[in-house]
């Protein structure tokens, strides 16, 4: 029996960081990957090829430069699903390769093939040529992700019904979509093929979405998303979706309204892949959505020496906190000591347009009755909004009127995924108002919308009274 300080099963974001991670500590580790190739569910249907697809179909689009050459411009006149699956091929092949790199150079071992426990602390794997073996880790970590919920009332059928997995195989771009779901992937996928210039319907049984979001920049995001004619039926649920003899989708919704389209996406919500694990021999339960629970801080499961990372555990899902769970997994689990990570994370949505946030909403600043002022800056008003054509775009800062210190940063519009950082460090560093007022930015750049936004507060704000 081959015998690891540390069994990683699963190579996506938390499994790959964690393994490096253990391996640079000097550890003998394991990696089992049952899909064809490593990187998990991130680099082959989830992260990189919805943020490769969103990319292509704004290039291609010519979507950014139709502020200046008005709403038909485009860069290519006839956009294909294969071109789509060009760029994203050729992206994935390079994530694979610099992850297989990765692993290599810091002598992580990988194998493909599915495991199972057999106990708490070995693991039975299944490979591709029907080989079975077995492996023993002194500590175990499960990253393996989640996969599409498949409700049995939806028809799913891989080309007019799907899910968003199969949604990076279909052959040809819909004249119109329904999605159903507005949870980040289904409005994340909605909002590209929009783009696209494919008639978008985003159906939802709640009667609001992206809860967590600030509200003002929802409000915000939902009326870019009108102007552009997606149909918005939220607070109506889809009862039952049929495929038409014609080759088309009707959806009936519990409102009487029916709903004709060419495709239809179900992206309501994905389950933990841990059916397969037969977690019963490890003592472990997953909750009914396949999920584990965990130690916060430790990411230990109830198990003492399985610990579980990523998607698997659920909220916030992100590529980017998958990663650091699976760090701070590893470093626990071989017994090296784990900081605890800054307070305030990132959290971005990669829609057209994008949005982004870090720190207290303005609903959860009033909650806790803090006494507060916001400070609002629009991308119109800056001279690179200007340059690049920009109609819209805002950027929203909260800030405490007792301590003046920035509490939080909320952001819809062209690049806020990549401006959000710089409130990001100024709300971890816990920097005051004053800091965007005196400090100078680059000119001419979106991120002077922070010093116009600072300045929007801090004339309401006034002076800071001396002590």
């Amino acid at each position: 029996m081959n015998q690891y300080d540390l069994v990683v099963v699963g190579s996506g974001p938390a499994g790959r960081r964690a393994a490096i991670q253990a391996a640079k500590l000097g550890k003998k580790v394991l990696v089992i990957e049952q899909g064809k190739r490593v990187g998990g569910v991130s680099v082959h249907t989830g992260t990189i090829p919805s943020k490769t697809l969103r990319e292509t179909a704004l290039n291609l689009s010519g979507w950014r430069e139709r502020g200046f050459y008005g709403r038909a411009y485009r860069v290519k006149q006839e956009i294909s699903a294969e071109d789509l699956r060009r760029r994203l091929l050729i992206t994935l092949d390079h994530e694979v390769e610099v992850l297989e790199h990765q692993f290599a150079r810091n002598r992580v071992q990988h194998i493909r093939g599915k495991a199972s426990f057999v106990n708490p602390t070995t693991m039975q794997v299944v490979k591709d040529d029907g080989e079975v073996i077995q492996v023993q880790g002194t500590s175990i970590l499960l990253a393996v992700g989640t996969k599409p919920f498949r409700p049995d009332y939806i028809p799913f059928d891989g080309k007019t019904v799907i899910d968003s997995d199969e949604l990076l195989e279909i052959e040809d771009l819909p004249r119109s979509m329904a999605v159903i779901g507005a949870g980040v992937i289904g409005i994340e996928y909605a909002t590209i093929f929009s783009a696209l210039d494919t008639q978008i319907t985003l159906i939802d049984p709640k009667a609001t979405m992206l809860d967590f979001i600030d509200k003002e920049i929802v409000e915000d995001f939902t009326y870019q998303l009108r102007d552009r004619n997606m149909k918005l039926h939220l607070g109506q649920k889809a009862e039952k979706v049929e495929r038409t003899p014609d080759g088309k989708c009707e959806i009936k919704l519990d409102s009487g309204r029916i709903i004709h389209c060419e495709m239809v996406l179900f992206a309501a919500g994905r389950m933990g892949a841990t059916d397969t694990l037969n977690l019963e021999a490890a003592g472990l339960e997953a909750d009914n959505r396949g999920r584990l629970k965990v130690n916060p801080e430790t990411f230990q499961t109830s198990v003492p020496n399985i610990y579980a990372a990523g998607d698997v555990v659920g909220f916030p899902s992100l590529a980017s906190t998958s990663m650091e769970q699976g760090r701070v997994a590893a470093r626990v689990a071989v017994g090296a000591i784990a900081k605890e990570p800054p307070k305030f994370f990132p959290y971005g949505i990669y829609a057209v347009p994008e949005i982004s946030t870090c720190g207290l909403t303005e609903e959860e600043v009033k909650e806790r009755g803090i006494a507060y002022e916001c400070g609002i800056a629009r991308f119109r008003e800056t001279s690179r909004g200007h340059i690049m054509g920009l109609d819209s775009g805002l950027l929203k800062l909260i800030f405490s009127l007792k301590t003046r210190r920035l509490l939080g940063v909320h952001i819809v519009g062209e690049g806020a995924t990549e401006l959000v950082h710089i409130g990001q460090a100024v709300l971890n560093l816990k920097g005051t108002v004053e800091y965007f007022v005196e400090n100078t930015f680059n000119y001419p750049t979106l991120a002077e919308a922070y010093k116009i936004a600072g300045l929007d507060a801090w004339n309401r704000m006034g002076e800071p009274v001396s002590k």
